[in-house]
């Protein structure tokens, strides 16, 4: 019983991770389709009060026992909101610096980052062949890169800063997770922190936004708020080493999008790189599931859990 529902929960929190890359992906494409025309300020505490008032009324219309927005972990929350305020802006200028499908070699990094954050923040043992899937897919990343390492600029290192605190961020999402089930409120506060700290700096860079850019803004609220609690959900799920690799599938949307919006078109190296990527990501929820199912056997054979 304890592998079936083990099993179930990661092929669930597969599937979210999967509809959560297609979201982010376009939120991420509209962040760079207005980050030329708009400071970072602006662009967030619109879309960061949209997504607050999106969360206020999901916790009023969702059915079941009513969790309101309250919190008992306050403390990692208010990290995880500062962390998340660090690393979309940092995310804001990089697609402002770099091609759309350049970034992807960032994100790329998370899981490994992930990798190596999840032992002292979470307690999680991520075993030897993980650590293998782990650094073939950095291998992978490593191909995606158009201009080698030598290449590096200053939008490599504010890309590299954004896909350090959004994984931190991630793996302390996944801590909250385990004391408590209220998803809503880490998306909810995030985004509320979000919203106040941008709108510090807004009578500094606000710009008139026409009707269409204005109607961006709030498809971009949408689809983050979307994404951010469908990836909640999937970290409660799966361990964040596992989670995070699925992801880099986040690269087949950049590279479509960048191709049909932006005329970005990367080189013939990159699928090779996206093809050891996707492998790596893969292995890791296998892993995870055959952990859990010796996990079950190692129990059942002890006496602890009766035989179903």
């Amino acid at each position: 019983m304890r592998t079936a529902i083990a099993r179930s929960a990661a092929l669930t929190g597969t599937l979210l991770v999967l509809v959560y890359t297609a979201f982010i992906s376009s939120a991420d494409a509209i962040t760079k389709l207005l980050a030329g025309g708009y400071a970072a300020p602006q662009l967030y505490a619109v879309s960061g009060l949209l997504v607050v008032a999106m969360a206020m009324t999901a916790d009023r219309v969702k059915s079941g026992p009513r969790q309101g927005l309250r919190t008992t972990c306050p403390r990692a929350m208010a990290l995880r909101s500062a962390l998340t305020v660090v690393s979309v802006t940092c995310y804001f200028y990089a697609f402002r610096l770099l091609p759309f499908a350049e970034v992807f070699v960032f994100i790329g990094l998370v899981p490994l980052m992930a990798g190596l954050l999840s032992g002292p923040v979470l307690g999680e043992h991520v075993r030897a062949p993980a650590w293998l899937a782990l650094g073939a897919g950095f291998i992978g990343v490593l191909c995606l890169f158009p201009g080698g390492l030598a290449g590096i600029s200053s939008g490599h290192l504010v890309a590299f800063a954004a896909s350090f605190t959004g994984t931190l961020s991630m793996v302390i999402s996944r801590y909250i997770g385990r004391h408590e089930a209220n998803t809503l409120a880490q998306v909810f506060y995030p985004n509320l922190t979000l919203a106040l700290v941008m709108a510090l700096a807004l009578p500094f860079v606000w710009k008139p936004m026409p009707l269409t850019d204005l109607g961006w803004a709030a498809a971009y609220a949408g689809v983050l708020f979307a994404g951010r609690w469908i990836l909640v959900i999937a970290l409660s799920k799966l361990a964040a080493y596992a989670v995070t690799p699925l992801m880099n599938l986040q690269f087949v949307w950049m590279v479509i999008l960048g191709a049909v919006f932006f005329g970005e078109v990367p080189g013939s190296q990159i699928y090779l790189g996206v093809a050891i990527v996707i492998s790596s990501g893969t292995y890791l929820v296998y892993d995870r599931l055959a952990a859990d199912r010796r996990e079950a056997e190692a129990l059942r054979a002890t006496g602890v859990v009766a035989a179903e």
